[in-house]
């Protein structure tokens, strides 16, 4: 099992193939597999690496007391240090694409590429966006009183009936974490709390200064469609690009074109050096 030191903390991950550097930061609450997909179609081109962030996976927790993204992206770049890997595209999705979001920001000279994709930003302006993390905050609550697992199902069953292709393969998403190790209350609390108050953080988009890949499915909600555009309106060099049938999940939805869609960017974009456009 292949693990690396990291912030007092021993984190998995898997390495595959040979050629540039690509590195994969995952959604909350699932692991580094939710990747597989996106490994398999590019480690023949790529050394692709994925790991478990803090509190996931074979990670694990910590007895830090909370968590945050600025924490988050502390690991990654001791992650990257650890494992000497020198300027690489990194793709983050969700919650991953906050903490690469932020590393970005604070370390633009150490990548040569960004990918963010079903992801937001620190800053949020619409009152509706305000109000979905007020959502996720009641989620705590709601996972003390009756568990995770029937927490979410009751999640999966209300989004199914008022917007039913939002979040993509339920069925992929749910073997994913019933596959992986549980994560315990206390872990899911500060994960949470982490998304939660990402809004603490200030993130200068401007100062990115890598070519960067924005994505979003096309099923995602209003939320994620604003944000995504956010980010692709003050990152310099970027651009927007919605991937067809995809919910929140769009890597598990439309793994094919998820897939594409990081390679050729890659080498249209980033290894080419040919400057984008926003979308």
């Amino acid at each position: 099992m292949p693990t690396v030191q990291t912030n007092e903390i021993e984190t998995y991950y898997v390495q595959r193939g040979e050629g540039p550097p690509l590195v994969f930061v995952h959604a909350a609450l699932v692991d580094h597999s939710m990747w597989a997909p996106q490994l398999d179609a590019l480690a023949d081109e790529y050394t692709v690496y994925a790991y478990d962030l803090r509190g996931h996976g074979r990670t694990g927790g910590s007895a830090v007391e909370s968590y945050s993204v600025d924490l988050f992206a502390d690991d990654l770049d001791a992650f990257l240090t650890a494992l000497e890997v020198e300027r690489p595209v990194l793709c983050g999705h969700s919650l991953g694409g906050a903490v690469t979001q932020v590393y970005a920001a604070r370390y633009p000279d150490s990548i040569s590429g960004l990918v963010l994709a079903d992801s937001w930003t620190s800053e949020l302006t619409d009152w509706r966006d305000r109000l979905t993390l007020l959502l996720l905050n009641t989620q705590i609550r709601l996972v003390r009183v009756v568990g995770l697992e029937r927490a979410q199902r009751a999640g999966t069953w209300v989004q199914e009936r008022f917007n039913p292709d939002a979040g993509g393969e339920y069925g992929t998403w749910e073997q994913l974490q019933a596959e992986m190790p549980p994560i315990p209350f206390e872990e899911f609390e500060k994960i949470v709390r982490a998304i939660t108050t990402f809004t603490n953080v200030t993130v200068d988009l401007r100062s990115i200064s890598v070519p960067t890949l924005v994505m979003y499915g096309e099923n995602t909600v209003g939320y994620g469609r604003r944000q995504a555009t956010r980010l692709a309106a003050e990152i310099p060099d970027a651009t927007l690009e919605v991937i067809p049938g995809g919910g929140h999940g769009s890597n598990l939805d439309n793994p094919s074109f998820y897939s594409g869609a990081v390679a050729s960017f890659i080498e249209e974009r980033v290894t080419s050096g040919v400057a984008g456009s926003v979308a």
